[in-house]
């Protein structure tokens, strides 16, 4: 079964979009993309998402 945890490996600044990316087996930089403009068209609003996501999904550090 598969965990959500941030990524060690794919970090630009918490792991959060990288996790998600590995976790879907997406690629990272599309995802990214797609985060910047929604968070512009949001208000901000997926800035609050992500922070509260950096403090609920666990470090990859603390699961191995």
């Amino acid at each position: 079964m598969k965990k959500l945890y941030r990524s060690s490996n794919q970090r630009m600044v918490a792991g959060i979009l990288g996790s998600i990316a590995e976790y879907f087996n997406v690629d990272v930089t599309i995802l990214r993309l797609i985060f910047i403009i929604l968070l512009f068209f949001s208000a901000f609003t997926f800035a609050f998402v992500y922070l509260i996501a950096i403090f609920i999904i666990p470090n990859e550090r603390e699961i191995h």
